[in-house]
């Protein structure tokens, strides 16, 4: 099966037919999406932000990471799962995109961070231990904030895009 054909299979089942076709719910879907970004990504810069030193001096680094991350888990959840039902609803329009295609490039790479660097989260003991916060930490705290950064312009960018036309 085509990737064309895989994409349209997607955006016509039942549920993203449903989704697209609501007067209400895709709006209200797309609203909590941005919403959960504007939140998530708060909780993700503060984070990054103290890991860097850049802010919250005063407050200890892994005290700030415990206090945020259900939190984080809940808006990542709920984001993640408004995408879906978003992309799924328009899986042949998003699927060619190409900053649809670097937005999902981008947040395989954010899993691939969180998995390596997931002794720096969850380590927070350390963290409030250290005089200053690890190299390793800090550089966790940094590559997060360009990737998320450039997750959030790719998402912007989709709809910007421009299908390449026919030429004949």
């Amino acid at each position: 099966m085509m990737l064309a054909e895989f994409a349209e299979t997607i955006r016509n089942t039942g549920l993203f037919t449903a989704v697209r076709q609501s007067q209400y719910f895709y709006p209200i879907v797309l609203s909590t999406h941005l919403t959960c970004i504007a939140i998530f990504g708060g909780m993700i810069l503060a984070t990054n932000l103290r890991l860097l030193g850049w802010a919250f001096p005063t407050a200890p680094a892994g005290e700030l990471i415990r206090t945020l991350r259900p939190w984080k888990h809940a808006g990542l959840t709920l984001m993640v799962t408004c995408g879906i039902l978003l992309a799924g609803a328009k899986a042949d329009a998003y699927y060619p995109n190409t900053f649809f295609r670097l937005k999902m490039f981008l947040l395989c790479l954010l899993i691939a961070h969180s998995v390596y660097f997931r002794s720096v989260y969850r380590n927070t003991a350390a963290l409030d231990a250290a005089k200053e916060i690890p190299s390793k930490a800090r550089l966790a705290a940094a590559l997060s904030l360009l990737l998320w950064l450039a997750v959030i312009c790719a998402g912007r960018w989709i709809a910007y895009w421009d299908s390449p036309k026919a030429i004949f």
